[in-house]
């Protein structure tokens, strides 16, 4: 396992790390015990770094996540989670306020359900689920995590950026009020690497990169059929509905053709995309079993991309919302 810098945390982590959001259930069943199991061996091969938030299960997947911790004897692992805003932006609003989403009590008591879901004394990242570009003026909740910093109850503070507006965070970046950033990045989402980036690289902002796979698309084993598979209920059920999942996989099938001449899967083309990238710290794809934390770490070899398919890339750029 490769290690980065995590911004200015002084914090060295795995550059592949644990998105824990399908421990909470939400992406089909999961066996609780199987997910312990599936963190305890990410962090024996290296992974050190995992990503929850309260609204994976209810709060099931820092639950898991706290329990796969309490069995742990090894190296220190950091754990990230997150508050949803109180309510949620409307996806289409190109201009929602930040005032009212994160009051002071809310967050104060979001921090102490987690550190008791966790069963941790202090949260290494804790970040806002959501961020709207006004409250780079707006610092009221900046001020209460602050204070929750003094008190000892979380170390550093980040935000996870709307989904696929990745310039909301761009003015965040470059005043360097927050640790890190989190943020949808991959072969698809490639406008992060335009603005928020290099404004992330004026002020060591820690950068984490989700969904590297585009939510199991990226991985590109999916047939015709791969969604009537899908668990009726299940967040990919929900997000490839519709047309939506035809759409997706002819647009695989295309990315595979141009990757094919460099690597064997779209999947290993996919994680080194985004591993290319030297700003990111950390990218963060779900891993539900063994099999799939091998698949995911063994791409954290040093390898480089070639520059000729990087050039290809731009034309298949595409930027959508199936997360509503």
């Amino acid at each position: 396992m490769k290690y980065r810098k995590f911004g200015r945390t002084g914090w060295e982590i795995s550059e592949i790390s644990f998105g824990a959001w399908q421990l909470g259930g939400d992406w089909g069943k999961v066996d609780d015990t199987a997910s312990i199991d599936t963190l305890h061996y990410a962090f024996d091969s290296g992974v050190n770094f995992v990503d929850t938030a309260e609204l994976y299960g209810n709060g099931h997947s820092e639950e898991v996540v706290g329990k796969a911790l309490r069995t742990w004897r090894g190296n220190k692992i950091y754990v990230a989670t997150k508050v949803r805003p109180q309510p949620w932006p409307e996806p289409d609003d190109d201009n929602p306020q930040m005032r009212g989403r994160f009051p002071a009590t809310y967050i104060r008591d979001a921090v102490d359900k987690a550190l008791l879901r966790l069963g941790v004394d202090r949260i290494d990242l804790f970040q806002l689920h959501s961020f709207t570009p006004d409250a780079v003026e707006n610092l009221d909740w900046l001020e209460t995590l602050n204070g929750l910093r003094r008190a000892g109850k979380i170390d550093h503070v980040g935000v996870s950026l709307r989904d696929y507006r990745p310039n909301e965070g761009v003015d965040l970046a470059r005043f360097g009020l927050v640790d890190s950033i989190q943020v949808v990045f991959n072969m698809f989402e490639q406008s992060p690497a335009q603005q928020l980036f290099p404004a992330a690289a004026t002020t060591n902002t820690g950068l984490i990169a989700r969904v590297p796979l585009d939510s199991g698309a990226l991985v590109g084993a999916w047939t015709k059929e791969s969604y009537a598979k899908f668990e009726v209920g299940s967040q990919p059920h929900q997000m490839f509905r519709g047309e939506r999942f035809a759409v997706t996989l002819t647009r695989v099938e295309q990315l595979k053709k141009i990757c094919a001449p460099y690597y064997a899967t779209l999947a290993e083309a996919a994680m080194r995309y985004v591993l290319s990238e030297k700003s990111v710290s950390t990218l963060i794809p779900g891993m539900k079993n063994r099999a799939e934390v091998d698949m995911n770490i063994a791409y954290s070899d040093g390898s480089g991309f070639p520059d000729a398919l990087k050039a290809l890339l731009p034309d298949h750029c595409w930027t959508r919302n199936y997360y509503h």
